[in-house]
């Protein structure tokens, strides 16, 4: 089975890439679409497109320090390729722990991790999200208390107490990281907390990916109308942070949500499809480009070794 099982989940994510892609798309005439990209200015444009990079680039460190906490270091390289692979296709299809997580397991595993390890990477960088939101969630909610409460309908208390749940919880995981070394057992796997060192760098990491994709929409509402990054940013990592503790706004997107409240009115699709292009479509496309490469190169070699082991002795 493990033959059919593992190309499957390739094709399969391949698949809904593509189809999320063209979903996407379908609704917009080219002409659409071309008007939404030449409104921008090409200084924005390539901003918004640096500030895309930063946030995977950021992303990569995640399992870049993942693999150090499992005790199996690779080159940065390798990291980033398996980084930048599983998040471009898991940030479309949804589900990114699991979406983004077959893929690492594809990668990982090629490289000699163990299913444990994989797993424990994979927990690693969900919690470096976790707590990057939470600390930077926290500052925007104590820093911008107002802009929560009318984002949100929360009263301005429990704005306060989130916020300082927010910002005490990444401080409580570093002070557990400094000083608990006991394993956390979770059925037969056993997990433990990183070294202080890590932990800290989970947090800055975290907290910089979220300012960077806040910058990227930024740059897009920018280039047509008057808005404050800070405002922007704000917004974003209130309506992330809520959502994740609140499931509030009612079922809007947080990117929609950030846009209805600070720019009422207006219509905007040419810089939410920019940003959408930027930061989701053009890593889709090349994620699923160096996926199906990474495919076709990996199972070359892996036939030329059988070919290899094959052949007979002094052939």
């Amino acid at each position: 089975m493990r033959k059919f099982w593992k190309p499957l989940v390739a094709v399969v994510a391949v698949g809904l890439a593509a189809f999320l892609l063209y979903r996407t798309l379908s609704g917009y005439s080219i002409d659409d679409l071309m008007k939404a990209v030449a409104a921008i200015p090409a200084g924005r444009l390539v901003a918004a497109g640096g500030f895309a990079a930063a946030s995977y680039i950021c992303l990569s460190g995640f399992d870049y320090l993942a693999l150090r906490y499992v005790g199996r270091p690779l080159p940065y390289r390798k990291a980033a390729w398996a980084s930048f692979t599983s998040l471009s296709l898991g940030h479309n299809i949804g589900f990114a722990f699991l979406s983004s997580g077959a893929v690492r397991y594809r990668f990982y595993r090629r490289w000699g991790l163990s299913a444990e390890q994989v797993a424990k990477l994979i927990v690693f960088c969900g919690t470096t999200v976790g707590v990057g939101l939470m600390a930077l969630g926290g500052t925007a909610l104590l820093l911008r208390p107002r802009l929560a409460v009318e984002m949100t309908n929360l009263s301005m208390p429990l704005v306060i107490i989130l916020g300082v749940v927010c910002l005490a919880l990444p401080g409580l995981y570093l002070v557990l990281s400094a000083f608990v070394r006991k394993p956390l057992r979770v059925w037969r796997w056993s997990f433990e907390l990183p070294r202080l060192r890590l932990a800290f760098w989970q947090v800055i990491l975290g907290s910089v990916n979220f300012a960077c994709v806040a910058a990227c929409l930024y740059q897009a509402l920018a280039a047509v109308t008057d808005v404050s990054y800070m405002g922007v940013a704000s917004a974003y990592v209130i309506a992330n942070t809520a959502t994740l503790i609140s499931h509030v706004p009612g079922g809007l997107g947080v990117i929609e949500s950030v846009v209805m409240y600070l720019l009422p009115g207006q219509n905007l699709i040419g810089s939410l499809l920019v940003f959408r292009f930027v930061y989701f479509l053009i890593p889709l496309v090349l994620g699923v480009i160096v996926l199906l490469v990474t495919e076709l190169v990996f199972r070359r070699k892996k036939r030329a070794r059988a070919a290899l082991a094959d052949a007979p002795a002094g052939a």
